[in-house]
Order: C-alpha cells, then structure tokens, then sequence
C-alpha cells in the first residue's frame, strides 16, 4: 500500500468527503486531453470583437467617461469581454455537456453507483464548468498583455471575480438543463446569453440605457462585467460589494436546485 494510499484511509471522513466532488473534476481533465479544441473553442467570440474594437472601431470613438475617468474605448470595453469570456466557458460546459451525460451516455448514473452522492456529482461538474470559464479568463488576459491593454498589475484583480462569474453562470447553467426535455431546448442558450452579451453595458456605460438602465442591472452579467472592470481599472466602490452579493447568490441557487435535480431525476 503506497504512502498516499495509506494517509488518504485514515484521514477523517470530512476531508475524503471534501474530495469527492474534485474526481468529477478529474475525470474532466482526462477526457478533454484528448479534445483540447472543444475546450478553447468559446474563446475566440469575445477575443474577435477586442480586436475588430482595437484595431478600428475604437478609433472612432475615443475615450469614454467611467467613475470619473477619462479612459480609452477599448480598454472600457476589455474587461466587459473579459468577464464574457468566464461566462462562455461556464456555459458551453454546463448545458449541452451536462445534458449529454444526463440523458445519453448515463455517466452519472455511474458516478451515483460510486461513493459519490447528487451534491458531489453537482459541485464537481459546477467546478470544472467555472474551471473552463477561468481558462478562458487567463487566456484573454494574456492577449491583453500581447495588445498592451494592460497597464496596471490591477489587471490580474479581474481572475477571482472572472471565477465568480464562472462559478454563478456554471451553477445557473447546470440547474436550467436539467430540466431540458430536449435538444430543441437547447435554442434558448443562445437566445439568452447573446442578449446579455450585447446588453449588459458591455459595449456603453449604464447611463447610456437611460430609463431603461434598471433592465441592464437585473442581467447577471452586468455584475460581473461591472465587477471585472471596476478591479481592472483599480476603481473600488461600495457597488462591487452588490456585484459580489448578487454572483454569489446566483451559484448558491443554482448549486442547490442542480443537486436537488441530479437526486429527483437519478435517484427516484
């Protein structure tokens, strides 16, 4: 019996417990090593619209006004792209990933037949979810490193709250395809996600929505796009600790109701 092996069977139940949602995660490593382009194909969306934004588009619009500072367009823009990029990959892999595995090829049924319980199997698919968006996350903000779009080490602030938005849209993700009745459903992911993307002062400042800015707050995105640009600039105010507030909110339902699910549709 190896070292490891020895240490892992006498540690206290609560830490093996601890550990079983990260097998999930685990075995999502492995498969996707085999298809490493399935798990960087949702970069390149928000990446395309940095560079059409840097190379000309912002040229014609100049600098914009944000919490009192005068800053270029595209480095507005950046950080909105940043956090879009965390919620891709969470929900690219919490949706139509998830629904194969729930309805197609059984793997949680598998997983169910092993110590690990609903929660586990929910937590541990919700992790590698926000893992991916995280992927996502570094890989943009190395390519506005590559830009010289970065300017302050505030910039590297925006990776915890691009796991946030991960985490929040994983969650949220997960919880909604269990309760697909079909691929067809599926044609509400994008009929969802492409508005967030578009409206969530992504591209403009919330005062040019004028009356209608209330709208753009109830979008989960525009927290975390709020979120991300406030610490990527180095602005810190009382607003983040609600953008925080809300994000949170988000993965904690969405964790429960996924869970609860994954036990009523598996397990009954």
């Amino acid at each position: 019996m190896s070292r490891d092996t020895l240490m892992w069977r006498i540690a206290p139940p609560i830490l093996r417990t601890a550990r079983r949602p990260q097998r999930v995660v685990e075995r999502n490593a492995i498969v996707y090593r085999r298809t490493p382009m399935v798990l960087i194909s949702g970069f390149f969306e928000p990446l395309f619209y940095l560079l059409s934004i840097r190379i000309g588009f912002g040229a014609l619009i100049g600098d914009v006004d944000f919490a009192g500072r005068s800053i270029d367009y595209a480095q507005f823009v950046a950080p909105a792209l940043m956090a879009s990029s965390a919620m891709n990959g969470a929900v690219y892999d919490s949706t139509m990933n998830i629904y194969f595995k729930l309805r197609y090829s059984k793997t949680y049924d598998a997983m169910l037949a092993s110590p690990l319980g609903a929660a586990d199997v929910a937590l541990g698919e919700i992790m590698w979810a926000m893992l991916r968006g995280f992927i996502y996350s570094v890989s943009f903000l190395v390519c506005l490193v590559v830009l010289g779009m970065a300017e302050s080490w505030w910039v590297l602030a925006a990776l915890p709250a691009c796991m946030l938005i991960g985490l929040a849209f994983a969650a949220v993700g997960m919880a909604l395809t269990t309760y697909m009745r079909s691929w067809a459903d599926f044609d509400w992911v994008p009929a969802v996600t492409l508005p967030l993307f578009l409206f969530s002062a992504t591209f403009y400042p919330l005062s040019s929505y004028g009356d209608f800015g209330w709208i753009v707050e109830l979008s989960p995105l525009y927290h975390g796009a709020a979120l991300v640009r406030g610490v990527s600039l180095g602005i810190a105010t009382w607003g983040m600790v609600a953008h925080v507030a809300v994000l949170s909110a988000l993965a904690a339902t969405g964790l429960s109701v996924a869970a609860r699910r994954v036990e009523t549709l598996l397990l009954k």
